[in-house]
C-alpha cells in the first residue's frame, strides 16, 4: 500500500491488521492522549467553577463550551475536507495544549475568575467543533477500508480507557495541586500527542481532484449534505444515529442519576451499573479489535440496537442493584456494537473527499444535538417517574434500528473484507 504525507512524500507500507500497524497504533496513542487530557481538563474546569461560583454559575461554565461546538461542528467538517484531517487535529490539540497550559500559569497569578473559565470554555467549543469531524475522518486514511471496522474497535477501547483513567487522575491532580496542577496535566498530555501525530503517513485519496471541496465554504457544506441525501446508505446512517441518540442519551447520562436517587441505591449503586455499562462497551470495542469484521454488518447493527433498547426500557423496572448491573451490560455490549458498526459503515461508504462533512454530520447528532434531549429527560422524569421516561426513551431508540431493518439496502450493508 502507497501512502504519503501531508507534504507530499511518499512513503511505502505492507498492508497489515490495524491493530499491528505502527502507524494506526502512533494515531491511537495520540487519540488516547488527547481524549485522557480532555477528561482532566473537564474535572479541572468543573473543579475550578465550583470553587469560585454557584452551581448555576458552575453550570453556566461547563455548558459555555457546548454553543460553539453545536455552531461550528459542520463548519469544522469543511475545513478537515479542505485542508486534511490530519492537519485539523494538530491544529486543534496545540491549540489546546497551549490554552490550558496559558491557563495554569495564569492561574499561579491568580484565583481562577468566572470570565477567565467561561472564555476557556468558549475555545475549546471552538476546537472540539474542528477536533471531533477531523479525528472521525482519519481512519480510512490511514489503514485499509478492510480494517475500518477494528480502528473503530480500537477508538472504543481508547474513548473507554480515557473515561476511566482521566476522571481519576484528575482528581489526583486536583487533590495534590489544585486545579492548577489538573490543567498543567492536560495540556501535558495534549503535547505527547502532538509528535505523534506529526509522524502519520496519510493515504492519498481516490477521487480527490473531482469529488473535493472548490467552492466556498457554504457551497462545499451544501454539497457534502446533498452528498448524504443522494446517498443510498448515507441518508438511511444518519437517520438511524439520529433517532437512536435521541433515545440514548438521556436516560443513560441523565436518567441514570434520577433512577438512582428514585430507588435509593446511592452512588456506590449507581457507580456499579455506570461501570457495567462502561465495561459492556469496553467489551463490544475489544470484540471488533479482535475480529476485524463483522458478516451482515447493516443487519447486526440494527439488530445490536434493538437489543440495547430493549434494555434500556428494562432498566428501570428491575427490583435490584445486581440486576440493573446485569441490564447496564447489556445496554453497553448491544448499543457500543451497534454504534461501533454503525461509524464503520458510514466511513466505508462514504466519498472520501467528503469524510469530514460526512462525519461533522453524525457529530453533530450524537454531541450537539442528542444532548438537547436532558431537560426533556429530567422534566419527564420529574412529571411522571423513571419507568416511563425509560419505555419511551427505548421505543426512540428502537424506533431508529426498526428504521433501519425496514431499508432493504442498509440491511443488507457488508464491511469490507
Amino acid at each position: 500500500m502507497t501512502v504519503i504525507t501531508d507534504t507530499g512524500t511518499p512513503a511505502h507500507t505492507a498492508e497489515r491488521p490495524a491493530h499491528r500497524d505502527a502507524n494506526v497504533l502512533r494515531w491511537l496513542g495520540a487519540y488516547t492522549a488527547s481524549m485522557i487530557g480532555d477528561s482532566i481538563y473537564y474535572m479541572a474546569l468543573a473543579w475550578a467553577a465550583a470553587r469560585s461560583g454557584s452551581p448555576t454559575q458552575t453550570g453556566l461554565v461547563l455548558a459555555a463550551g457546548s454553543i460553539p461546538r453545536a455552531v461550528l461542528m459542520l463548519g469544522g467538517g469543511v475545513l478537515a475536507d479542505r485542508i486534511g484531517p490530519r492537519r485539523v487535529v494538530i491544529g486543534s490539540d496545540t491549540a489546546r495544549c497551549l490554552v490550558v497550559l496559558a491557563l495554569a500559569g495564569a492561574l499561579l497569578l491568580t484565583s481562577p475568575a468566572l470570565w477567565m473559565l467561561i472564555a476557556v470554555a468558549l475555545v475549546f467549543g471552538v476546537v472540539d467543533a474542528l477536533f471531533l469531524p477531523a479525528v472521525g475522518a482519519l481512519p480510512p486514511r490511514i489503514t485499509a477500508a478492510g480494517e475500518l471496522a477494528r480502528v473503530q474497535g480500537l477508538r472504543g477501547l481508547a474513548t473507554r480507557t480515557a473515561n476511566v483513567v482521566g476522571a481519576p487522575l484528575g482528581g489526583v491532580a486536583v487533590a495534590l495541586g489544585g486545579p492548577t496542577l489538573a490543567f498543567a496535566a492536560a495540556g501535558v498530555l495534549f503535547a505527547v500527542s502532538l509528535p505523534l501525530l506529526l509522524t502519520l503517513r496519510i493515504s492519498p485519496l481516490p477521487g480527490r481532484e473531482t469529488a473535493g471541496p472548490s467552492g466556498t465554504a457554504w457551497h462545499d457544506l451544501a454539497d457534502g449534505l446533498r452528498h448524504i441525501r443522494r446517498h443510498p446508505l448515507l441518508g438511511p446512517l444518519m437517520l438511524v444515529v439520529a433517532v437512536s441518540e435521541l433515545g440514548f442519551v438521556g436516560p443513560l447520562n441523565l436518567g441514570m442519576i434520577l433512577l438512582a436517587k428514585e430507588r435509593g441505591w446511592g452512588a456506590s449503586g449507581m457507580g456499579w451499573v455506570i461501570a457495567a455499562f462502561g465495561i459492556g462497551a469496553g467489551a463490544s470495542a475489544l470484540l471488533l479489535t479482535v475480529r476485524g469484521r463483522v458478516p451482515r454488518a447493516g443487519l447486526v447493527m440494527c439488530l445490536t440496537v434493538l437489543v440495547g433498547a430493549v434494555a434500556i426500557g428494562a432498566l428501570a423496572h428491575l427490583p435490584s442493584v445486581g440486576l440493573a448491573v446485569v441490564a447496564a451490560f447489556c445496554v453497553g455490549l448491544f448499543a457500543g456494537l451497534g454504534g461501533t458498526l454503525c461509524g464503520a459503515l458510514i466511513q466505508t461508504v462514504t466519498e472520501p473527499a467528503y469524510l469530514g462533512r460526512v462525519t461533522s454530520v453524525s457529530t453533530l447528532f450524537t454531541h450537539a444535538i442528542a444532548p438537547l434531549s436532558y431537560p426533556v429527560t429530567g422534566a419527564a422524569v420529574a412529571a411522571w417517574g423513571t419507568g416511563p421516561v425509560f419505555v419511551v426513551s427505548a421505543g426512540v431508540c428502537a424506533a431508529g434500528a426498526v428504521t433501519g431493518l425496514a431499508i432493504t439496502g442498509l440491511r443488507r450493508a457488508e464491511l469490507p473484507r
